[in-house]
């Protein structure tokens, strides 16, 4: 299909082997200086790595998110969802996975869980808690083998999307299975040729993929949809409180989803609609400071969901 010239004014990282995704996330200032890539590329953040791909993070101070100076998503999210590959056009790999995601986003906004984002804030006002879904796209051209790469995936956003603003929130799912790759899915942010900084995510085919299964026992779907649940919660979660990467991170640039990969406190969340999912919780900073949230794989009890943890 065809594609239109992207214009990226965010920095240099980067992207192309997992060495650099571990050096970029390690880094606190979140790989603006410390790489160059083969090309511009936009930043990668809100790595979600695999079960037991994080690379190792310095202990000590404080565990809390600090402010940057950056926006959050004060009107919430708009999103329009891209499904990229062609399996997609086969209704045995797409099952329940369409269908599934459409319901997740549709009662994402103004849900309980949606309100773990909302603590955060910039100079203007705190996170919003609305999240309206537009058009569905699905793109059955090859959509890239690995998901190493952010242009490529900001190039189909520009290209594909209906509606391209500020606070739209493009995720792309491909039919391509993680393989050796460490991690399940990211974040990002971009500009379109129409002038438009936008956010966007990346998420591998999850069907049969252990490193990145919530083990959700609950039977309401699929393993592969609820692979993609999961890490769809923690990448829209860190694009409501940090979509341009320079809002709320931690010391060791860590997002609030990041901070909580893996821990789960509430079996099953219900959403605005009325659908159910497990999903990890986001660290809150109020929590941890109270003494209210559960703990991480750290042991730091800074992790809300929104259910049996608010």
């Amino acid at each position: 299909m065809m594609r239109l010239p992207i214009a990226i004014t965010v920095a240099v990282v980067v992207c192309a082997v997992e060495v650099a995704l571990s050096g970029y996330q390690n880094d606190p200032k979140r790989g603006q200086s410390q790489l160059q890539a083969r090309a511009p590329e936009p930043p990668m953040a809100g790595i979600h790595w695999a079960r037991g791909r994080a690379p190792a993070r310095p202990r000590g101070g404080s565990p809390n998110l600090t402010y940057h100076g950056g926006p959050v998503m004060r009107q919430g999210a708009y999103v329009e969802p891209i499904y990229w590959g062609a399996r997609w056009s086969n209704s045995s790999f797409a099952g329940d996975k369409i269908s599934g995601l459409l319901s997740f986003y549709s009662g994402f906004g103004r849900s309980d869980y949606d309100a773990t984002n909302t603590e955060y804030t910039d100079s203007s006002g705190h996170v919003g808690s609305a999240v309206a879904v537009g058009v569905t796209h699905t793109d059955l051209s090859a959509a890239p083998s690995n998901g190493n790469r952010t242009a490529p995936i900001l190039a189909e956003v520009c290209s594909t999307a209906s509606s391209l603003v500020t606070n739209g929130y493009y995720p792309v799912y491909v039919d391509t299975p993680r393989g050796h790759a460490g991690f399940c899915a990211w974040h990002s942010v971009g500009t379109c040729s129409n002038g438009t900084t936008v956010q966007f995510a990346f998420f591998f085919n999850l069907d049969g993929d252990a490193g990145c299964d919530p083990e959700d026992s609950s039977g309401r779907h699929s393993q592969g949809m609820a692979g993609l649940a999961n890490v769809s919660g923690h990448e829209l979660s860190e694009a409501l409180t940090d979509p341009h990467l320079n809002a709320w991170y931690d010391a060791n640039g860590q997002e609030n989803a990041d901070k909580c990969a893996w821990a789960f406190g509430t079996p099953l969340l219900t959403f605005a609609n009325g659908s159910q999912w497990k999903i990890q919780g986001n660290w809150s900073n109020a929590a941890f400071n109270g003494g209210t949230g559960y703990p991480n794989s750290s042991g730091q009890k800074g992790c809300i969901d929104g259910g049996n943890f608010k």
